[in-house]
Formats: structure tokens, C-alpha cells, sequence
């Protein structure tokens, strides 16, 4: 698990660890059941606080997206692939149609979604 964070980004870092420890469940490439590294051991390598990493974690954890166990670890509770997800694609599709309508470019479109995003 790779994980990179700007400290000059424009997002907070836990929001940064959050948010790539997310997609790389949604991607697949953190499967159901995965052990993620403990708080200490992720902050110490991207070198961050403890609690940086520990509220990425908590908010991930509200997502039902990891579970702690305790002593046994943090675990990944699902791959959360939305390919499939008819909410997403209806909206999506929302998307599509009223930036049609309004004469939107798909460039304009994207960069919209990316700042709400």
C-alpha cells in the first residue's frame, strides 16, 4: 500500500490518507480482509502524528469502509466498487443531462464534478 502525502496540498493530510485509502478499496487493490498498518506504524512511515492517522482511520471506519478488531488489527470490511452502483450511475447520468442542456463542455462538466468531488 503506497501512500503519498503533499503537506503543501490544499487538503489536510488525514483528509489526503483518507481519501487514497479509500480509493485503493474501491479499486480492489485493498481487498476484503486486508490488515492495514497500525496507526504508529502509517504515521511513522508517511510521517505524520499519530492522530492525523488515527482520524483518517476513524472517519474510514464510519464509512463501514475499515473495521478495528481491537488488538488484532485493522481490517478492510469490503471492496466498494461502484461500477455497478445504480445511484451513481443515475446521477451520473443527472449530471450528463443537465450539463447538456445548459451547453456545458465535458471539460466544464468534469472540472465541476472534480471541485465537488
Amino acid at each position: 500500500m503506497i501512500i503519498l502525502v503533499d503537506p503543501a496540498g490544499a487538503q489536510p493530510p488525514y483528509e489526503q490518507v483518507k481519501e487514497q485509502i479509500d480509493g485503493l478499496i474501491r479499486s480492489g487493490e485493498l481487498a476484503q480482509g486486508t490488515r492495514l498498518p497500525t496507526v504508529r506504524q502509517l504515521a511513522g512511515e508517511l510521517g505524520l502524528a499519530v492522530n492525523t492517522v488515527a482520524r483518517a482511520y476513524k472517519e474510514l471506519e464510519a464509512d463501514r469502509m475499515i473495521e478495528t478488531r481491537g488488538r488484532n488489527g485493522t481490517f478492510v470490511l469490503a471492496s466498494r466498487s461502484h461500477t455497478n452502483d445504480a445511484g451513481t450511475a443515475a446521477a451520473a447520468t443527472a449530471l450528463v443531462r443537465a450539463a447538456k442542456e445548459a451547453g456545458i463542455s465535458l471539460a466544464e462538466a468534469t472540472e465541476i464534478l472534480r471541485r465537488a468531488w
